[in-house]
């Protein structure tokens, strides 16, 4: 019998099938009538639990009903029926859309099977899993065969250049399809590779790497491609080497090259479940697999792992508590990747020495190292049984809707169809039984792969620091204390936490909430007392604690760990900006867990690699979330930047270096982001032969403190973006735009991910104010249009923004035609009395507009005013117009310092007076730095310039600002 609730949901499915069906030929009263007592049990059972069975019958109603008068359903579905179903389907298929439409029926029909015999409990976890996996595997190698078909015929057979023979694209099925563990609604990661290089046998001759980007393409469209049939798989290459930016396909010796001199220990992780889907007996197949093998598993016992492995799940936690997403089956604490992670840590340990560590089936594995006397039996057989009844619970509730989710309802009616699935009466009593095997999870997550100090005892805490945070003191006991702890400003300190430990956020805090606060308090308290100011530290750090009451797990991260909350006091006591960053997101607070890392900032390298693990957590789809997770990449490391600067860890141009960087990565993400996203939507556009163009033909310009490498915290990007496509062609997709359309809508898709507000901010402001014609011209010019402009339209002070100019990412073809027409519009001989008048009348408007307006000399604007940064700029751009045809040396950089550099190195400045600009743009930006991190405006007064010794730096830049542009002599 039903429930109430399942009850009422079950009169919905069947009043939805009978109405559905009428439009669709599909009888469902007649269909229910003839089926005996047993059969409408189990059909009311699985059409209760998952709606994506009841909405997939009426849309094939010869079939399904067939299937169930007959009992079909409840048969096992091995891959010879998947693929005797896909014969029947394809049979008249002739085109790419006719095998469309044969895969994704292939797809329903398979699904209702594989969910009908899960929820019924008539096929074992790893029977479904298998199942689903063959279904993968059908799809992929069968359709790798009817599509390259249509490429034989004009492209001919892709033959290797040094065996002649031919060449096949090698398929690897990465994660849980390589291990046959796929869920009921995965995505499918794959990584295509072929064995050599060399060119097809034509007619139209191509290269195999394109011939192979051309299939792969088309593979992916079968699979990925949504239809009014729906799709098969979602398809996610973004394993593959170099992720999103690397090519499509790669020949083996290009991977064996990336994994020997590149490969992270992430892969390795990634890698220990690969399989060859379209078989693994071949010469080929065996040639990849022993590239792949010696980078996944060392022959050395490698312990190395376990601090790998503790690193992933460092993060992942981190992202848990970011989403709220501790209720979530596989990624919460006790879930299923922690046992995945258990089994993994030993196969890369000891999987170089011990082969048969090297099976790809978690289950398997597990029954090996308790063989092997690796992992007592006991802790085998409670691994094995959690990691079932979780497998379990993810299918349960991926069959409500066909959606990839792992995270428990809180509906109700969802609730109880979850419970029904699992064989359980109601929810409480599957909570408990849910609870009980992530209990033991955890138990031997933290005994095998968890450091030493995960469980580390806090010390008690001293009653008087607790009283004192309470207020419960008396006179004498607070002066005793006072003696015994001193501490600068004390009366003002307690009446701050008197007035917030009596304000409405804390007094309106639940039970356990308020609990947490109190355990944190008093060490809290402790670190402030040692502040030489604590009042304002108290003052910074207080609307940080109102932010985050009501999401406690951050009151618990700080009181975890003494060295977050060390580091938030020493930030927040350094610099109101850190302080303010923080309580906007306090989701940053995780990067205080690790000083280490907090003060070291990674290379450029290391920031795309981070920031592409972070995507890689995503679903590709999930546009939202991609954007949250780029902000909190962002803020994360521009906290990072912030904490070296305010404790001079290290100098200005490393951190300005740093931040630069962080832009490139993120822009070079979002491009490839856009790009993806239209391509889906339009399809690939095409070169002048008609041909699909796999890279976008796309640059982004970087102007100002961008493009001069010069970039702060709140700094906006000053962007141009170019596209050199043929003119005249259109994309591939069934939405065909023409190419230039396609660009403009990637780059307004880029400015949409870049500058949307989320509840994490935006991600960088953007000034699109220097593309051709301002604000009134296109979001993305061609190049020939660019040059045009720049040649014949463009005004100086446009030509002195240019010097400035950079490529930050794009193709190498855009980036070159790009540095050609920079060259060259840079390089015009010009009337240097005409140039030196436009260059001073717009830094006249400058200072007029944007100065301090000061005439008494009591104020100073450190960047606008005569003598400050931006003469300096003009100053430099001045020479880069007047010299570059004579030196273009000129032309190679686009930073003040190094372009100082090279007017002395022409000899185009004296020595002296080119140490003297850089010593004092320095020093100007340095204190631009550190006003913006104390939240200080750039209007310094008199006291201020004579403290910082400004006033002899301003005198030296208005002199050379006279020698160079107000005098007749110079040249």
């Amino acid at each position: 019998m039903l429930s109430a609730a399942l009850h009422d949901h079950w009169q919905q499915v069947t009043t939805s099938l009978t109405d559905h069906g009428e439009r669709t030929g599909f009888d469902w009263p007649a269909l229910w009538q003839s089926l005996s007592t047993e059969q409408q049990a189990q059909a009311q059972k699985v059409l209760s639990i998952s709606d994506y069975v009841a909405d997939a019958l009426p849309r094939e109603p010869q079939w399904f009903t067939a299937a169930l008068a007959e009992d079909r359903l409840s048969q096992p579905l091995p891959r010879a029926t998947i693929s005797q179903w896909l014969d029947e389907l394809s049979a008249s298929a002739e085109s790419d859309e006719d095998w469309h439409k044969a895969v994704r029926v292939l797809r329903r029909r398979a699904m209702v099977q594989i969910i009908w015999r899960d929820l019924l409990r008539l096929a074992p976890t790893l029977e479904t899993t298998r199942a689903l996996s063959d279904l993968a595997d059908e799809c992929v190698v069968r359709s790798l065969e009817f599509l390259s078909r249509s490429l034989f015929e004009r492209h001919g057979r892709p033959i290797g250049k040094a065996s002649g023979n031919e060449q096949q694209m090698l398929v690897l099925g990465m994660g849980k399809l390589g291990a046959y563990e796929l869920n009921l609604s995965s995505d499918i990661d794959l990584i295509f590779t072929y064995p050599e290089s060399g060119e097809t046998s034509g007619p139209k001759v191509i290269t195999n790497q394109e011939f192979f980007v051309k299939l792969g393409q088309k593979l992916i469209q079968a699979l990925d491609k949504h239809t009014a049939d729906g799709f098969v798989f979602r398809t996610d290459m973004r394993l593959r080497p170099y992720g999103q930016s690397g090519p499509l396909v790669m020949n083996f010796a290009s991977v064996e090259e990336y994994y020997q001199d590149q490969g992270r220990d992430w892969e390795r992780y990634a890698m220990v479940k690969a399989r060859i889907m379209n078989g693994e007996q071949s010469a080929e197949a065996k040639e990849l697999l022993s590239i792949l093998r010696p980078f996944t598993y060392r022959v050395y016992v490698d312990y190395s792992a376990f601090a790998s492995l503790r690193s992933m799940k460092a993060m992942i936690n981190a992202e848990v508590r970011r989403r709220g997403l501790e209720m979530n089956v596989k990624l919460g604490a006790g879930g299923i990747r922690e046992v995945e992670f258990i089994v993994q840590a030993f196969q890369l340990i000891r999987g170089g020495q011990d082969k048969s560590l090297q099976t790809r089936e978690l289950v398997k594995v597990l029954g090996i190292l308790q063989a092997e006397g690796y992992l007592p039996a006991a802790a085998c057989d409670e691994l094995k049984q959690a990691y079932l009844f979780l497998r379990d619970s993810e299918h349960a509730l991926q069959a409500l809707n066909d959606e990839q989710t792992q995270l428990l309802p809180e509906d109700d009616s969802q609730r109880a169809r979850v419970a029904l699935a699992l064989g359980f009466s109601d929810w409480d009593s599957y909570l408990n039984e849910l609870e009980q095997h992530r209990s033991k999870v955890r138990h031997h997550f933290a005994q095998i792969v968890a450091s030493d100090d995960d469980n580390e005892e806090t010390d008690e805490l001293q009653q008087v620091w607790t009283d004192l945070w309470l207020g419960e003191l008396d006179e004498q006991q607070a002066a005793a204390f006072l003696e015994q702890h001193p501490c600068a400003n004390s009366t003002e300190v307690q009446q701050q936490l008197s007035n917030f430990r009596d304000s409405r956020t804390v007094l309106k805090m639940q039970q356990i909430g308020r609990e947490r606060l109190d355990a944190l308090m008093p060490l809290l308290l402790q670190q402030l007392w040692q502040q030489p100011e604590p009042v304002t530290t108290l003052e910074r750090i207080v609307p940080l604690l109102e932010a985050v009451v009501r999401r406690t797990a951050y009151l618990v991260l700080l009181k975890e760990n003494p060295q977050a909350l060390t580091q938030l006091v020493k930030l927040c006591g350094a610099s109101s900006w850190v302080a303010e960053y923080i309580t906007q997101t306090p989701l940053l607070l995780d990067e205080l867990l690790s000083p280490a890392n907090l003060y070291r900032l990674p290379e450029r390298k290391e920031l795309a690699e981070e920031l592409h693990l972070r995507l890689l957590r995503v679903d590709p789809e999930d546009l939202e979330q991609q954007m949250e997770q780029l902000r909190q990449f962002v803020r994360a490391h521009k906290l990072r930047a912030a904490a070296c600067e305010v404790m001079d860890a290290l100098p200005l141009m490393k951190i300005s270096d740093y931040l630069t960087w962080l832009a490139e990565v993120t822009l070079q993400t979002v491009m490839e982001l856009s790009w993806s996203q239209m391509v889906a939507k339009y399809g690939y556009p095409t070169n002048t032969a008609g041909e699909a163009v796999s890279q976008p033909e796309f640059a982004v310009i970087g102007y100002g403190k961008v493009g001069g490498l010069e970039l702060s915290y709140s700094s906006d990007l000053d962007l141009v973006l170019l596209h050199n496509s043929a003119s005249g062609r259109y994309t591939d997709g069934e939405r065909s735009q023409d190419n230039g359309v396609f660009y403009t809508r990637m780059g307004q898709r880029m400015i949409h991910i870049l500058t949307t507000q989320t509840r994490s901010g935006d991600l960088y402001e953007v000034d699109m104010r220097l593309r051709p014609s301002g604000n009134s011209g296109m979001i993305v010019a061609s190049m020939k249009a660019f040059e045009e402009y720049q040649q014949k339209h463009a005004w100086t002070w446009e030509h002195q923004a240019l010097v400035r100019a950079r490529v930050l990412c794009g193709s190498q073809q855009a980036a070159d035609e790009f540095q050609a027409i920079r060259n060259a519009t840079l390089s015009q001989p010009r009337d240097l009395g005409s140039l030196r008048e436009e260059v001073r009348a717009m830094r006249q408007k400058m200072v007029d507009n944007l100065g301090s307006k000061d005439t008494s000399g009591q104020q100073f604007h450190l960047k606008q005013d005569a003598g400050g940064i931006v003469d300096i700029e003009f100053l430099v751009q001045y020479g880069v117009l007047a010299w570059s045809h004579q030196y273009p040396e000129l032309l190679d950089v686009t930073d003040n310092m190094r372009l100082l550099d090279a007017f002395d190195t022409a000899g185009l400045m004296d020595p002296q007076d080119c140490q003297t600009l850089q010593e004092t743009y320095l020093s100007y930006r340095a204190e631009t730095h550190r006003r913006a991190l104390q939240k200080q405006k750039l209007l310094l007064d008199s006291d201020t310039l004579s403290k910082l010794g400004f006033n002899a730096r301003r005198n030296d830049v208005t002199r050379l600002w006279k020698l160079w542009l107000e005098t007749d002599t110079a040249s």
